[in-house]
Protein backbone atom coordinates (compact mmCIF):
# COMPACT_ATOMS: atom_id res chain seq x y z
CA UNK A 1 0.00 0.00 0.00
CA UNK A 2 1.58 3.65 -1.05
CA UNK A 3 2.49 5.88 1.95
CA UNK A 4 -0.75 8.36 1.17
CA UNK A 5 -3.19 5.40 1.13
CA UNK A 6 -2.04 4.15 4.75
CA UNK A 7 -1.80 7.63 5.82
CA UNK A 8 -5.66 8.10 4.49
CA UNK A 9 -6.41 4.61 6.07
CA UNK A 10 -5.01 6.24 9.69
CA UNK A 11 -7.24 8.88 9.58
CA UNK A 12 -10.33 7.17 9.13
CA UNK A 13 -9.63 4.67 11.96
CA UNK A 14 -8.50 7.43 14.12
CA UNK A 15 -11.85 9.10 13.56
CA UNK A 16 -13.84 6.09 13.93
CA UNK A 17 -12.52 4.70 16.48
CA UNK A 18 -11.52 8.38 18.61
CA UNK A 19 -7.84 7.56 18.43
CA UNK A 20 -4.79 10.13 19.52
CA UNK A 21 -1.39 8.78 18.25
CA UNK A 22 1.36 10.38 19.83
CA UNK A 23 4.98 10.18 18.91
CA UNK A 24 8.54 10.08 20.60
CA UNK A 25 11.06 12.68 18.93
CA UNK A 26 13.26 9.87 18.03
CA UNK A 27 10.79 8.12 15.82
CA UNK A 28 11.50 8.11 12.26
CA UNK A 29 10.47 11.11 10.30
CA UNK A 30 7.00 9.95 8.60
CA UNK A 31 5.44 8.59 12.04
CA UNK A 32 6.36 11.76 13.32
CA UNK A 33 4.60 13.83 10.37
CA UNK A 34 1.49 11.51 10.93
CA UNK A 35 1.34 12.06 14.81
CA UNK A 36 -0.89 14.41 16.75
CA UNK A 37 1.22 15.50 19.52
CA UNK A 38 5.16 14.78 18.88
CA UNK A 39 7.28 15.27 22.61
CA UNK A 40 9.26 13.47 25.06
CA UNK A 41 7.30 10.56 26.98
CA UNK A 42 6.13 11.83 29.84
CA UNK A 43 5.01 14.96 27.99
CA UNK A 44 3.21 12.84 25.63
CA UNK A 45 1.85 10.78 28.55
CA UNK A 46 0.46 14.06 30.25
CA UNK A 47 -1.16 15.47 27.16
CA UNK A 48 -3.11 11.89 26.69
CA UNK A 49 -4.56 12.19 30.02
CA UNK A 50 -5.94 15.46 29.35
CA UNK A 51 -7.43 14.40 25.80
CA UNK A 52 -11.27 12.91 25.20
CA UNK A 53 -8.87 10.33 23.03
CA UNK A 54 -10.43 6.71 23.84
CA UNK A 55 -7.60 5.60 22.05
CA UNK A 56 -3.89 5.66 22.46
CA UNK A 57 -1.25 5.18 19.48
CA UNK A 58 2.31 5.49 21.27
CA UNK A 59 4.73 5.52 18.83
CA UNK A 60 7.64 5.06 21.55
CA UNK A 61 9.03 1.73 23.50
CA UNK A 62 7.30 0.03 26.02
CA UNK A 63 7.90 2.05 28.99
CA UNK A 64 6.46 4.81 27.54
CA UNK A 65 3.08 3.05 26.90
CA UNK A 66 3.33 1.97 30.42
CA UNK A 67 3.24 5.32 31.31
CA UNK A 68 0.40 6.39 29.79
CA UNK A 69 -1.54 3.20 30.54
CA UNK A 70 -0.69 4.87 34.08
CA UNK A 71 -1.87 7.97 33.70
CA UNK A 72 -5.32 7.55 31.65
CA UNK A 73 -6.55 3.93 33.28
CA UNK A 74 -9.85 4.35 31.24
CA UNK A 75 -8.05 4.14 27.59
CA UNK A 76 -6.97 1.75 25.17
CA UNK A 77 -3.12 2.55 24.90
CA UNK A 78 -1.65 0.76 21.76
CA UNK A 79 1.93 -0.13 21.46
CA UNK A 80 2.37 -0.69 17.60
CA UNK A 81 5.67 -2.25 17.54
CA UNK A 82 5.61 -5.24 20.67
CA UNK A 83 9.18 -5.62 20.29
CA UNK A 84 9.74 -2.05 20.87
CA UNK A 85 11.69 -1.79 24.49
CA UNK A 86 14.55 0.17 26.12
CA UNK A 87 17.77 -1.62 27.08
CA UNK A 88 18.27 1.10 29.96
CA UNK A 89 14.60 0.16 32.11
CA UNK A 90 15.26 -3.41 31.41
CA UNK A 91 18.76 -2.58 33.69
CA UNK A 92 16.91 -3.01 36.50
CA UNK A 93 13.75 -4.40 37.64
CA UNK A 94 11.13 -4.26 41.03
CA UNK A 95 12.76 -7.04 42.49
CA UNK A 96 16.13 -5.71 41.97
CA UNK A 97 15.41 -2.30 43.34
CA UNK A 98 13.88 -4.06 46.16
CA UNK A 99 17.27 -5.70 47.30
CA UNK A 100 19.27 -2.40 46.93
CA UNK A 101 17.04 -0.72 48.92
CA UNK A 102 17.63 -3.07 51.68
CA UNK A 103 21.05 -2.26 51.92
CA UNK A 104 20.77 1.41 52.27
CA UNK A 105 17.32 1.70 54.72
CA UNK A 106 15.77 4.68 54.89
CA UNK A 107 17.23 6.39 51.71
CA UNK A 108 14.67 8.47 49.14
CA UNK A 109 14.19 6.38 45.81
CA UNK A 110 14.35 8.52 42.52
CA UNK A 111 13.45 6.34 39.42
CA UNK A 112 14.30 8.44 36.07
CA UNK A 113 10.83 7.67 33.49
CA UNK A 114 12.60 5.29 31.77
CA UNK A 115 11.55 2.59 33.63
CA UNK A 116 8.81 0.07 34.43
CA UNK A 117 5.91 0.38 36.13
CA UNK A 118 7.35 -2.16 38.60
CA UNK A 119 10.06 -0.18 39.32
CA UNK A 120 8.07 3.56 39.55
CA UNK A 121 6.02 1.44 42.22
CA UNK A 122 8.82 0.72 44.06
CA UNK A 123 10.01 4.56 44.03
CA UNK A 124 9.68 7.51 46.02
CA UNK A 125 9.38 10.03 43.46
CA UNK A 126 10.10 10.06 39.24
CA UNK A 127 11.85 12.17 37.54
CA UNK A 128 12.78 13.45 33.78
CA UNK A 129 16.15 14.61 32.28
CA UNK A 130 14.88 18.25 32.44
CA UNK A 131 13.62 18.04 35.80
CA UNK A 132 16.32 15.49 37.92
CA UNK A 133 17.97 18.36 39.70
CA UNK A 134 15.00 19.95 40.83
CA UNK A 135 13.32 16.70 41.66
CA UNK A 136 16.52 15.76 43.87
CA UNK A 137 16.64 19.37 45.04
CA UNK A 138 13.07 18.80 46.31
CA UNK A 139 13.95 16.17 48.80
CA UNK A 140 16.11 17.94 51.33
CA UNK A 141 18.11 14.94 51.29
CA UNK A 142 21.86 14.61 51.76
CA UNK A 143 21.87 10.81 50.43
CA UNK A 144 19.73 9.15 48.15
CA UNK A 145 19.15 6.63 45.14
CA UNK A 146 18.91 6.63 41.95
CA UNK A 147 17.83 4.19 39.50
CA UNK A 148 18.39 3.81 36.63
CA UNK A 149 20.91 6.00 34.21
CA UNK A 150 24.39 6.09 36.05
CA UNK A 151 25.26 9.04 33.75
CA UNK A 152 22.29 11.04 34.53
CA UNK A 153 22.93 10.68 37.98
CA UNK A 154 26.05 11.93 37.52
CA UNK A 155 25.64 14.84 36.19
CA UNK A 156 22.59 15.51 38.78
CA UNK A 157 24.97 14.69 41.97
CA UNK A 158 27.29 17.59 40.31
CA UNK A 159 24.69 20.03 40.04
CA UNK A 160 23.00 19.32 43.31
CA UNK A 161 25.90 18.30 45.23
CA UNK A 162 24.12 15.41 46.96
CA UNK A 163 25.35 11.75 47.52
CA UNK A 164 23.51 9.86 44.73
CA UNK A 165 24.22 6.06 44.83
CA UNK A 166 23.54 5.37 40.79
CA UNK A 167 22.36 1.83 39.80
CA UNK A 168 24.92 1.10 37.17
CA UNK A 169 22.55 1.72 33.84
CA UNK A 170 22.82 3.40 31.24
CA UNK A 171 21.24 4.51 27.14
CA UNK A 172 23.54 3.19 25.24
CA UNK A 173 23.21 5.59 22.65
CA UNK A 174 24.29 8.64 24.53
CA UNK A 175 26.77 6.50 26.51
CA UNK A 176 28.30 5.75 23.78
CA UNK A 177 28.81 9.60 23.00
CA UNK A 178 32.74 10.51 23.79
CA UNK A 179 34.70 13.72 24.13
CA UNK A 180 36.61 12.59 20.81
CA UNK A 181 32.71 12.64 19.54
CA UNK A 182 32.38 16.35 20.59
CA UNK A 183 35.61 17.58 19.42
CA UNK A 184 35.68 16.63 15.92
CA UNK A 185 32.16 18.27 15.72
CA UNK A 186 33.02 21.02 16.52
CA UNK A 187 36.18 21.01 13.75
CA UNK A 188 33.48 20.00 11.30
CA UNK A 189 30.95 22.65 12.24
CA UNK A 190 33.42 25.67 13.74
CA UNK A 191 30.57 27.97 14.17
CA UNK A 192 27.92 25.51 16.00
CA UNK A 193 27.11 25.74 19.44
CA UNK A 194 26.95 22.21 20.85
CA UNK A 195 24.15 20.78 22.94
CA UNK A 196 24.25 17.15 24.66
CA UNK A 197 21.77 15.32 26.30
CA UNK A 198 21.91 14.51 30.10
CA UNK A 199 22.20 11.37 29.56
CA UNK A 200 25.99 11.21 28.33
CA UNK A 201 29.20 10.64 30.29
CA UNK A 202 30.37 13.71 32.37
CA UNK A 203 33.39 14.39 29.74
CA UNK A 204 31.19 14.58 27.11
CA UNK A 205 29.06 17.13 28.90
CA UNK A 206 31.56 19.06 29.61
CA UNK A 207 32.59 19.65 26.44
CA UNK A 208 29.32 20.98 25.80
CA UNK A 209 28.41 24.11 25.51
CA UNK A 210 24.66 23.24 27.02
CA UNK A 211 23.19 20.03 29.06
CA UNK A 212 19.61 19.98 27.67
CA UNK A 213 16.39 17.58 27.80
CA UNK A 214 14.79 17.01 24.37
CA UNK A 215 12.06 18.46 25.43
CA UNK A 216 14.48 21.67 26.40
CA UNK A 217 15.80 21.29 23.06
CA UNK A 218 13.06 21.89 21.40
CA UNK A 219 12.07 24.87 23.36
CA UNK A 220 16.05 26.24 23.13
CA UNK A 221 15.63 26.07 19.51
CA UNK A 222 12.79 28.20 18.69
CA UNK A 223 15.12 31.00 20.13
CA UNK A 224 18.45 30.45 20.08
CA UNK A 225 20.66 33.08 17.81
CA UNK A 226 22.72 30.43 16.32
CA UNK A 227 23.08 29.43 13.03
CA UNK A 228 24.09 25.88 13.67
CA UNK A 229 23.61 23.55 16.85
CA UNK A 230 25.50 20.16 17.05
CA UNK A 231 23.22 17.62 18.98
CA UNK A 232 24.41 15.40 21.27
CA UNK A 233 21.84 12.83 21.28
CA UNK A 234 19.52 10.57 19.17
CA UNK A 235 19.54 11.62 16.20
CA UNK A 236 15.60 11.17 15.16
CA UNK A 237 14.92 14.31 17.00
CA UNK A 238 17.23 16.29 14.27
CA UNK A 239 14.01 15.87 12.02
CA UNK A 240 11.43 17.48 14.18
CA UNK A 241 13.95 20.79 15.30
CA UNK A 242 14.92 20.97 11.34
CA UNK A 243 11.04 20.91 10.35
CA UNK A 244 10.07 23.71 13.52
CA UNK A 245 13.15 25.35 12.80
CA UNK A 246 14.46 26.08 9.61
CA UNK A 247 16.87 28.64 9.47
CA UNK A 248 18.77 26.97 11.95
CA UNK A 249 21.02 23.83 10.75
CA UNK A 250 21.22 21.15 13.10
CA UNK A 251 23.75 18.41 12.60
CA UNK A 252 24.13 15.27 15.15
CA UNK A 253 27.49 14.82 16.99
CA UNK A 254 27.61 11.45 15.58
CA UNK A 255 26.02 9.75 12.77
CA UNK A 256 25.52 6.46 14.52
CA UNK A 257 23.71 8.22 17.45
CA UNK A 258 20.46 6.17 16.70
CA UNK A 259 18.36 4.18 18.89
CA UNK A 260 17.20 0.84 16.93
CA UNK A 261 13.75 0.71 19.43
CA UNK A 262 12.93 3.54 18.02
CA UNK A 263 12.75 3.28 14.68
CA UNK A 264 11.01 -0.31 14.89
CA UNK A 265 7.43 1.76 14.44
CA UNK A 266 6.16 2.32 11.13
CA UNK A 267 3.20 3.73 9.37
CA UNK A 268 2.16 0.22 8.80
CA UNK A 269 2.25 -0.57 11.72
CA UNK A 270 0.47 2.63 13.74
CA UNK A 271 -2.51 1.41 10.95
CA UNK A 272 -2.50 -2.16 12.00
CA UNK A 273 -2.34 -1.41 16.01
CA UNK A 274 -5.75 0.77 15.06
CA UNK A 275 -7.16 -2.09 13.03
CA UNK A 276 -6.49 -4.66 15.17
CA UNK A 277 -5.70 -3.17 18.81
CA UNK A 278 -2.35 -4.68 18.87
CA UNK A 279 -0.56 -4.40 21.19
CA UNK A 280 -2.55 -3.28 23.55
CA UNK A 281 -0.57 -2.36 26.92
CA UNK A 282 -1.81 -2.92 30.68
CA UNK A 283 -0.18 -2.62 34.01
CA UNK A 284 -1.96 -4.60 37.60
CA UNK A 285 -4.49 -2.01 39.34
CA UNK A 286 -2.31 -2.28 41.83
CA UNK A 287 0.94 -1.78 40.37
CA UNK A 288 -0.11 1.20 38.72
CA UNK A 289 -1.57 2.73 41.45
CA UNK A 290 1.97 3.22 43.15
CA UNK A 291 3.78 3.98 40.11
CA UNK A 292 1.06 6.94 39.60
CA UNK A 293 2.02 7.71 42.92
CA UNK A 294 6.06 8.18 42.37
CA UNK A 295 4.70 9.85 38.62
CA UNK A 296 2.09 12.53 41.18
CA UNK A 297 5.18 13.08 43.32
CA UNK A 298 7.42 14.81 40.95
CA UNK A 299 4.58 16.65 39.11
CA UNK A 300 3.38 18.53 42.66
CA UNK A 301 6.81 19.58 42.71
CA UNK A 302 6.91 20.93 39.28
Amino acid sequence: MAAADVLARIGELKRRRNAVILAHNYQVPEVQDAADFVGDSLELSRKAAGLEAEVIVFCGVHFMAETAAILSPGKTVLLPEAGAGCPMADMINGRELRAWKERFPGLPVVCYVNTSAEVKAESDICCTSSNAVGVVNSLGAGELLFVPDKNLAAYVARETGRTIHAWDGYCYVHHRFTPRDIEAARLRHPGAEVWVHPECPLDVIDLADRTLSTGKMVQEARTTPCREVVIGTEKGIIHRLSKENPAVAFHPARDTAVCVHMKMTTLEKVQRALETDTHRVTVPPAVADRARGAIRAMLEIA
